[in-house]
């Protein structure tokens, strides 16, 4: 019987939770002055793509889904210490590959080849009860330019079941002073719909021949 309190148990766990279409509706429709409606897609890649657990994600506005704002690629690496890392990747020509989290036939032509790698911009996720809990990598190195200065990102989030709260802020590198991002506090998201069918389970991952 596998160790549902190993690493690789964890993984999957933090897997299935951030799989799903989250939106903050809630947050926006109470607050519109403040806060614009935007949905977040984290979707299962095939396991052979990194032959370990990934994601295509997009962010974009309720009102236009097929232009998102951002989008990423993501590896899961589960630590001996409990923690999950998650490598950061940028593509080479994004809008290429925009409304993939709906649309299978986008998807699929996702290679590693069109991959940027996100230097410094990895996350770290740990457990805490029935929740995740993670932050950008230690190092202050993931750099970002705006308004003419150089930032360095700042990212936390809380991950459960049901919810994705995250606040990223960009800091000047010279004097830490406050540049952009999250004045009005935290992104307040809720999932819609879940994909968590689409993650290997732990059992899948641990006896290859199963996959």
């Amino acid at each position: 019987m596998s160790d549902s309190s190993s690493p690789m148990a964890t993984l999957v766990d933090l897997a299935r939770q951030m799989a799903g279409d989250f939106s903050n509706q809630k947050q926006s429709f109470d607050d519109p002055k403040t806060f614009a409606h935007i949905r977040i897609f984290f979707r299962p890649l095939p396991f052979g793509f990194f032959n370990a657990v990934g994601f295509y994600s997009e962010q974009t506005y309720d009102y236009d889904l097929w232009t998102p704002y951002r989008q990423g690629v993501h590896k899961l690496v589960a630590r001996d210490d409990g923690s999950v890392f998650i490598e950061n990747y940028g593509l080479d020509d994004p809008v290429m590959y925009a409304g993939a989290s709906r649309n299978a036939d986008i998807m699929g032509s996702i290679t590693r080849d069109c991959l940027v790698p996100r230097c410094g911009c990895a996350m770290v996720f740990r457990k805490q009860g029935d929740r995740f809990i993670g932050e950008v990598e230690p190092g202050r190195k993931c750099l970002i330019p705006r308004n003419g200065k150089t930032t360095y990102l700042v990212s936390e989030v809380e991950l459960t079941e049901t919810s994705w709260v995250s606040r990223d802020r960009g800091f000047d590198v010279d004097t830490d002073e406050h540049i952009w991002g999250s004045a009005a506090g935290p992104l307040k998201f809720e999932k819609r719909e879940s994909f968590a069918h689409e993650v290997p389970s732990l059992e899948e991952l641990l006896t290859p021949a199963a996959r």
